[in-house]
């Protein structure tokens, strides 16, 4: 690297006035204007590439929504986020590779930073959102609020300490009560069904065992709608923050890269003042379900089993994974026979179109989505992603051969992560762990070992064509390990 690079400028607002010099495209309005509108809980990778592009893209219409987003975990993020006064780029892979700084983001703050909390008391504030993934909710295995979960019980115990983002909220929503202001409109944005419908729900089982009168107040006053989003967004890595230093100019401690397509579709809200982002692509629909459940099973299901059989390759990233075309095949085939036949169409969505798509987007050879990052947190994602599909199949007589391979494929990443010591990040890593030093490559007794774990599989775990399924896949599984060679499926 030559010494003009070494000595690149920290990015921060006062880069903004040296842009015309840089292939990177400036916020297309004033910063310094922007109202606190917006706060967001989980200042992750998705986060600062999705939601924030349709905010940076609306602000250049009418600059009035500015985000502030509070870190619930790790101050990694918004530390570096801090010292750039809130920039970030944004680096769009496609054929043409784009650069633009995202200029929406106020402030970025710890859940332990004493100011965090008074922004719930912005008289300007209308919009919540979270990215908090799937296990950040602290839902049980129905889908409910987990009184035990140890963040809600403590929580419960010290409601004006929260550590979780339920107890957060609650809090924040009882503050505003106190203090005279009205509700909020709070948008999960994480992959789960009926995501609003279930945050609503957590909210108000944690609220009424702390004061059932709040618990009453927040249903009347704040509204709850459900949304999909959809961007393959791979992680910062070093790769990421010297390629942006040599193409821009400038030294961005926390850049964040994602494909050309997004999407976020968004339940209408009617009757108060909510970001108009249907005027820079967003879909507002009376039913995100159908959305929803399209991008969970086709999409979230695909890139799951892609990870956990595409691992068992040796595979490191997404698009390695898709040069492999018997893998490519067998994922055309789960998704047009095994998932397909599950959904019904969304409004104005083809879905077989999608599913061209949806392989098109993971062939894309910009984009290095590492199928490790894809492979968290298996016991939160499997039943959303390929479970419900099994049940549905199993119940209208449709085959599930396909998906069995997803679901042996998590098993044999788990036991090969506990046999080289390889750390799991999963909620359940320490049962999962204790099943996998059970594990003897007999494909009957291990597929049964996992399946007994009723909190994931339920009923499942005793249907005989399910078992079998999993049991012969799981055999095959073992041969792939040893060979690198796919045999066809069917």
């Amino acid at each position: 690297m030559n010494d003009a690079l070494l000595q690149a400028p920290p990015l921060n607002t006062q880069v903004l006035s040296r842009l015309d010099e840089m292939p990177v495209k400036a916020p297309g309005f004033e910063r310094s204007i922007l109202p606190v509108s917006v706060l967001h809980f989980g200042p992750g990778a998705f986060f600062r590439a999705h939601q924030m592009d349709y905010f940076d893209r609306l602000n250049a219409i009418s600059p009035k929504w500015g985000v502030v987003a509070v870190a619930l975990r790790s101050r990694k993020t918004p530390d570096a986020l801090a010292n750039q006064n809130g920039l970030y780029t944004l680096v769009t892979l496609d054929e043409q590779t784009e650069y633009r700084l995202i200029g929406s983001l106020i402030d970025a703050e710890h859940i332990g930073d004493p100011a965090a909390f008074d922004h719930f008391l912005q008289t300007g504030l209308k919009l919540i959102t979270l990215t908090i993934t799937e296990k950040g909710y602290c839902l049980d295995h129905n889908g409910e609020l987990d009184l035990t979960n140890e963040d809600i019980a403590a929580d419960l115990q010290t409601p004006d300490a929260p550590v979780s983002a339920i107890g957060w909220l609650v809090k924040g929503l009882k503050e505003r009560r106190e203090s005279g202001l009205g509700g909020l409109v709070v948008l999960s944005c994480d992959n789960l069904p009926s995501n609003g419908r279930k945050l609503k729900a957590a909210i108000l089982k944690f609220a009424q065992a702390i004061d059932p009168e709040l618990a009453d107040w927040i249903e009347n006053g704040s509204r709850f709608p459900s949304s999909m989003v959809d961007s393959i967004t791979p992680a910062t890595d070093e790769a990421l923050i010297e390629r942006v230093k040599e193409n821009c100019g400038y030294a961005d401690a926390w850049p964040i890269q994602r494909e050309a397509f997004t999407s976020w579709v968004i339940e209408r809200v009617e009757g108060i003042d909510f970001p108009p982002l249907d005027e820079v692509g967003a879909i507002l629909t009376d039913d995100v379900s159908l959305h929803e459940q399209a991008k969970l099973r086709l999409l979230n299901g695909a890139h799951s089993t892609l990870a956990y059989l595409g691992l068992a390759f040796g595979y490191g990233s997404v698009a390695e994974g898709m040069r492999d075309p018997d893998l490519t095949r067998f994922l055309r085939v789960m998704m047009t026979e095994e998932i397909l036949p599950s959904l019904a169409p969304p409004e104005g969505l083809d879905l077989q179109t999608y599913i061209d798509d949806l392989l098109r987007r993971f062939r894309n050879p910009a984009i290095q989505h590492k199928l490790s990052q894809i492979a968290w947190d298996g016991s939160k994602k499997l039943p959303i992603r390929l479970l419900d599909t099994v049940s549905d199949n199993l119940e209208a007589g449709r085959p599930i051969t396909h998906l069995c391979y997803g679901v042996a494929a998590w098993m044999r990443f788990i036991v090969r992560m506990t046999r080289s010591y390889t750390v799991i990040t999963d909620p359940m890593a320490d049962e999962l762990c204790a099943l996998a030093q059970q594990a003897t490559d007999n494909p009957e007794k291990d597929s049964r070992l996992f399946l007994r774990l009723s909190t994931l599989f339920g009923s499942l775990a005793e249907n005989s064509a399910f078992q079998n399924g999993v049991e012969a896949a799981y055999a095959d599984l073992l041969d792939i390990e040893k060979t690198k060679k796919f045999r066809e499926v069917l």
